[in-house]
């Protein structure tokens, strides 16, 4: 029999913690589980019209007819899991990860899957939390009319060996019944019903024209180079991100794609936009040469294309007569405030900018080292142009972070240059919203909290569509008592970055703490550990979450790692920095750890 190339769903399950479980006690380890398998497990997928393709030791690959039988048949196993867990030790527990795709497979002659399908779902349990369920969103939107699932919308994430990210599902378990007696899941308690803000589906666009910049290619024939064509990239995003009637795609999602095989209509689609403008540059000397084309990802005709060679000195009009172009193309009225030059805020001297796009290059890697070089980079520029506020604005970001990671010999002092540097950039240029962003998170820091929301507003009243205003303005929520209002932000920061970072995911675990829905703050924790997992403060909130929960153990480990990772973590210092307008929003962290035994 030849092999066979098909559509199927396929589970993936494993047991948690198995080589720790088997070294305690194997034998009996290996017993509960030839118990759990005749007594629930393989019973359960024959009701469920499952295939066991292969058995892996303590894991499983099983394939389904429906991706409504394979989450029937886990929502099952996992909340009869529930049901045999309780009371029984967390050490000495059997709890499964469960992953389910619905994708292409091969089926060999001896009846083995391969394939992507089976990878992605290998890799959606590998991220699923113990005793949950993760589905691609290929697989949810088979299921999620047909079922009353309490999901959780991870966002989209990058997998490993995986090309393009996948937007992730995570079902968390109960032991309600329904009438026919098979498990459902239920709703969330009350206090846990708000669940994290959910991104459109990349399937749906947005009402407005929708665009993503893609990082320009460097045709410089020097690598080195490569943080101009990036430079020039990040600020026609910037530029086009000040027009409110456009919905623009942040530098973070639309960057991941520089250098990858990827055709345009793709990225469209995992982005959730009609356009993407992509180009090229070349620096040849005192010369420059933009090459720029506007595709439309529906047909993948090209709206517009133009190509600018000019004195390198020039490089700021070209900048603002290429943003012009695009909007004409995309139809785009311009209005008010609008008809202005875009490309606003550059300064007179090429080199000045051309020191700002190194040190942004550096600032962005968020070390110690990188934050130093970023801010000697942009130092230099303002030597040369004394009165250039993104300049300046940076300069005081590179403050503010030492003052957040304690990075200075003297923290406080670098916070109050911090602020008084951006104080300095939003009088020299009130119209350019970097300067507002600097002094909003400054202010943040000093606790004016009010302030640090009313310079937030102002910097998205110059540029709607900036993620790192949406952000500045959702942190100073948190801090001052307004998580539902933290989330609508974040919501709107998830829409114009539909691959956030991972810091996105701390302000909705913060935010959802402060509410407190722990399960939903450990989602998306534990979102943000799959891709930094050496954030000490994430572990730190995990742990709270845990212990208030109940989790005395999962609380012990999470508090443990955070220390493993800064043996000179601190409660006492996290106290007095984080700058929350009510004590009591901060000690409910402490409490947390309190109840698990950890501090007293």
């Amino acid at each position: 029999m030849s092999d066979t190339r098909k559509i199927a769903a396929i589970l993936v399950a494993d047991v948690v913690g198995y080589s720790r479980l088997a070294g305690a006690d194997e034998e009996r380890i290996l017993a509960r589980l030839r118990t759990l398998r005749s007594d629930l497990i393989d019973p359960t997928i024959a009701v469920y019209n499952g295939r066991i393709v292969k058995r892996t030791g303590d894991g499983s690959l099983i394939e389904f007819r429906s991706v409504v039988d394979a989450v029937r048949c886990a929502i099952e196993v996992q909340s009869a899991m529930l049901e045999r867990n309780a009371g029984v030790p967390e050490d000495r527990r059997i709890e499964f990860r469960i992953g389910i795709h619905l994708g292409d497979v091969v089926e060999e002659s001896d009846g083995d899957l391969m394939g992507d399908g089976v990878n992605i779902a290998s890799r959606l349990e590998g991220i699923a939390r113990p005793g949950a369920i993760c589905l691609s969103e290929d697989a949810y939107r088979q299921v999620k009319a047909r079922l009353d699932l309490a999901a959780t919308d991870l966002g989209a994430t990058q997998l490993k060996n995986i090309v393009e990210p996948i937007r992730i599902y995570a079902l968390e378990i109960g032991v309600a019944h329904a009438a026919d007696g098979r498990a459902q899941a239920p709703s969330p308690p009350p206090s846990q019903a708000s669940t994290p803000p959910q991104p459109p589906s990349p399937y749906h666009l947005p009402e407005k024209p929708s665009i993503a910049v893609l990082a320009f290619d460097n045709m410089s024939g020097d690598g080195e180079q490569t943080y101009f064509s990036d430079g020039i990239s990040e600020d026609i995003i910037t530029d086009l991100s000040r027009l409110s009637e456009l919905h623009v795609i942040a530098r973070n999602s639309s960057f991941v794609y520089k250098n990858a095989a990827v055709s345009v209509p793709e990225i469209a689609k995992a982005l959730g936009v009609r356009y993407v403008l992509e180009g090229s540059v070349r620096k040849a000397g005192n010369r420059v040469r933009v090459t720029a084309q506007l595709v439309d990802a529906n047909d993948g005709g090209h709206v517009w294309a133009n190509r600018f060679d000019r004195d390198l000195t020039d490089i700021f009009a070209v900048q603002d007569e290429l943003t012009r172009e695009i909007v004409t193309a995309l139809k785009v009225q311009l209005t008010g405030g609008d008809k202005g030059p875009l490309a606003g805020g550059r300064p007179v001297d090429v080199k000045a900018y051309e020191l700002l796009l190194r040190g942004r290059e550096q600032a962005s890697a968020h070390t110690r080292l990188a934050n130093a070089a970023g801010r000697n980079l942009a130092e230099a520029a303002v030597a040369i142009e004394p009165d250039y506020a993104a300049a300046h604005a940076l300069i005081a970001f590179t403050h503010v972070l030492d003052y957040i990671n304690d990075w200075s010999a003297e923290p406080e002092q670098s916070l109050r240059t911090g602020r008084a540097l951006a104080e300095r950039a939003v009088a020299m240029a009130p119209d350019q919203p970097e300067g507002h962003c600097a002094l909003s998170i400054a202010c943040m820091w000093m606790r004016e909290l009010d302030r640090a929301q009313d310079e937030a507003h102002l910097g998205l009243a110059l540029a709607p569509n900036s993620v790192q205003l949406h952000m500045a303005l959702a942190h100073a929520l948190i801090f001052s008592g307004d998580p539902k209002a933290a989330l609508a932000e974040l919501d709107i920061s998830m829409r114009l970055d539909p691959l956030y970072p991972e810091l996105l995911l701390q302000f909705l675990a913060d935010a959802h703490f402060s509410l407190g829905a722990y399960e939903t703050a450990i989602l998306a924790i534990e979102a943000r550990l799959m891709r930094n997992p050496q954030s000490e403060t994430a572990y730190a909130l995990l742990a709270s979450c845990h212990g208030h929960l109940g989790h005395h153990e999962r609380s012990r480990q999470a508090w443990t790692r955070a220390l493993d990772l800064n043996p000179n973590f601190s409660i006492p210092r996290r106290r007095r920095i984080l700058p929350f307008r009510n004590p009591e929003d901060f000690e409910r962290r402490v409490e947390g750890l309190r109840k698990a035994g950890l501090v007293e």
